[in-house]
């Protein structure tokens, strides 16, 4: 790894822990300081900067979750640098047991007289108050990693594979032979039926198993074509040795792509013959999309652009 991957690695760290409205000035700023004393280093070691010289630098700079709470307003609940997590993970957690205790209050029969009422105070007594255990557990969490974090730690700040470093060769390779099988059993899903049962398979399990004509002519063939073509994504990312901007932006296009042709195949008529597994496909699929937006989410949330902010640079 270069001096230079060594320090960008490292400003990414520490933007990370930053809001969004900030990130991208921190991390302009940061490299320019860091770059600078490194180029004062280097001059006064007689030598070029390289991967060591970079790594002593910014493990002397210290943690990157210590430098960006030197960076953003503090918020004392347990460690500054913890309290904006803090509250993210409280506030989600919250809505989730809210919205899911309403969701079930509100399918219980609405007893006479009192209406929608009754189950508003259901949905009050019995879940929001109680849900106040979850910041509690929080606390408790965050609490002890802070207590973790004062005692002597050994081990040293490294750079992170992410988007600079060099892929794992193993998982490519599993991720396209993923791919393979998955196009496979796409193509023709009764071949576990007669993998199984061979002749002998009700006819039950068969129908089960059997596309209906309308997705077997346009939707699957369009999922064929999706899948495939993170193949050469993969591979270019594996001759590269990493991630390039562009690769990645073409990954992400293809991700939502992907995910709307998924939900217009849920949103759409019968995949499978059988109600029953047509039902549990498209359950699975649904959870798909759902964990391949918040993967999108994750990565657009964690991007960082080191660039001066426009009205100083004005």
């Amino acid at each position: 790894m270069k001096a230079n991957d060594v320090i960008e690695a490292y400003v990414t760290d520490v933007a990370a822990h930053l809001p969004r409205s900030q990130r991208n000035d921190v991390a302009y700023e940061l490299r320019a300081l860091l770059n600078e004393e490194l180029a004062g280093k280097a001059e006064s070691a007689g030598r070029a900067a390289d991967e060591e010289l970079a790594t002593a630098l910014v493990r002397a700079f210290g943690r990157p979750a210590d430098v960006a709470s030197r960076y953003r307003p503090t918020l004392t609940i347990i460690a500054p640098e913890d309290g904006h997590a803090f509250l993210r993970a409280a506030g989600v957690g919250l809505v989730i047991i809210w919205v899911l205790g309403l969701i079930t209050a509100l399918r219980q029969p609405f007893e006479p007289g009192w209406g929608i009422l009754n189950p508003l105070g259901q949905w009050w007594v019995g879940v929001v108050i109680p849900s106040l255990w979850w910041p509690g557990v929080l606390v408790v969490g965050y609490g002890m990693a802070a207590r973790a974090r004062l005692r002597p730690r050994s081990v040293a700040w490294s750079p992170r594979g992410g988007e600079r470093g060099e892929p794992s060769r193993a998982g490519i390779v599993f991720a396209v032979i993923a791919i393979m099988f998955g196009v496979f059993v796409l193509t023709d899903p009764r071949w576990v039926v007669d993998t199984f049962f061979g002749a002998n398979a009700a006819p039950e399990i068969v129908q089960a198993l059997t596309y209906t004509p309308e997705f077997q002519r346009w939707k699957a063939p369009a999922i064929v074509v999706l899948l495939l073509l993170n193949i050469p994504i993969l591979l270019t990312v594996l001759a590269n040795r990493g991630w390039t901007p562009t690769v990645r932006r073409f990954e992400q296009a293809l991700a939502a792509v992907t995910c709307a042709a998924l939900v217009w195949i849920v949103r759409g008529g019968p995949v499978f013959m059988s109600p029953s597994s047509d039902q549990v496909f498209k359950s699975v699929i649904s959870l798909i999309v759902l964990l391949m937006l918040i993967g999108l989410g994750v990565s657009f949330s964690r991007r960082v652009r080191p660039a001066p902010d426009k009205e100083l640079a004005g």
